[in-house]
């Protein structure tokens, strides 16, 4: 965790953790993390059956039908994203990589099958999120937008504008078409 000093009523230097303020997480991970166990856990057993069913089934080949599905496990398996003032983290299963989002340097879309947004701050941080992690929780997307525009008020942010002005249509129109749902408009 980042520090920094600040300095108290009496003149004196006190050590502050980060900014308070209330954390969001994505409240559909635990959800996606039980279907990644249930899809790995399907895809073991229905290899270990069918290779039992042909006689086939050894020590080897159930090491190999785990370690399958264990990978397939590792694939699913989310990004658990959270967001705080002035802080994002992404937390995988091997690493957790966490940015000041109130000192971005660059946003921008990565290139590849699945769309991310990729952040870097001021310290040299990268992180990379799903985008529809940010349309699923508004919470989380209110507390990013809000560092980001702190972001483009202190200058730091160089690139990137376009790609969160993309973000916050797409929130915008997911937005919109859930409030007509719901109003039965739609």
């Amino acid at each position: 965790m980042e520090r920094r000093f600040t300095q108290s009523a009496t003149g004196a230097d006190t050590t502050a953790s980060e900014p308070p303020g209330p954390l969001a997480r994505d409240i559909h991970w635990a959800g996606e993390r039980r279907s990644a166990i249930g899809i790995a856990s399907l895809l073991w057993s229905a290899l270990l059956v069918l290779d039992a069913g042909v006689g086939r089934l050894d020590a080897t080949r159930g090491a190999l039908w785990t370690g399958l599905a264990v990978l397939v496990f590792v694939i699913l398996l989310p990004a658990r994203v959270s967001v705080g003032p002035g802080l994002l983290s992404a937390r995988g299963l091997l690493a957790e990589h966490t940015i000041r989002t109130d000192s971005l340097v660059s946003v921008k879309w990565s290139d590849g099958v699945a769309q991310r947004l990729v952040l870097h701050d001021t310290a040299g941080n990268r992180a990379e999120i799903d985008p529809t992690v940010l349309i699923r929780n508004p919470a989380m997307w209110h507390r990013l937008d809000t560092d980001t525009r702190t972001s483009i008020q202190r200058g730091t942010l160089r690139y990137g504008v376009t790609a969160l002005g993309e973000l916050a249509e797409r929130i915008d129109r997911e937005t919109a078409l859930t409030v007509f749902k719901a109003s039965g408009l739609h």
